[in-house]
């Protein structure tokens, strides 16, 4: 029999991949979201040096307004080119909430500040949430009745 067939390999090798070279120079993205502000603060990967900070009291004039999307966002834009203004072109994201005894999820700024920081032309690498969670800690105030409003 004669095959026409091409001769495709028989072994594949599965060696170590080789590793991509990130481009350029990279850096954190520490994004603090409470009720009432926002904070951007983006360092080099060690987080030694501060390289933008950005916040919704440097945007807004009220103090009620600092903690809206509008003024996440707006940070976040002005974080985000003095960023690639200093050559960083990605970013990881390290998102917190005030955490312990306050609330452990982010305020409404947050989603706004990573939506943002992507679309600002910086490329995203890992989000992650490093809200601090008590695992064993003092009582938490209001007593043995609760809050009572």
């Amino acid at each position: 029999m004669n095959d026409t067939r091409p001769q495709r390999p028989r072994r594949r090798e599965y060696g170590p991949q080789s590793i991509v070279q990130l481009e350029g120079k990279w850096g954190v993205a520490h994004v603090y979201s409470s009720k009432n502000d926002t904070i951007i603060t983006i360092t080099d990967l060690s987080g030694a040096e501060t390289i933008a900070v950005g916040s919704g009291g440097m945007i807004v004039k009220n103090d009620r307004e600092e903690g809206t999307p509008y003024a996440a966002m707006q940070s976040a834009f002005k974080a985000a080119e003095k960023a690639k203004e200093r050559g960083i072109v990605g970013v990881h994201i390290r998102v917190r909430a005030p955490g312990g005894h306050h609330t452990k999820t982010p305020g409404s700024g947050a989603q706004a500040a990573i939506r943002a920081l992507a679309r600002s032309g910086l490329k995203i690498g890992k989000i992650e949430d490093v809200t601090p969670i008590p695992t064993d800690t003092t009582k938490r105030p209001g007593g043995k009745r609760g809050r009572r409003v």
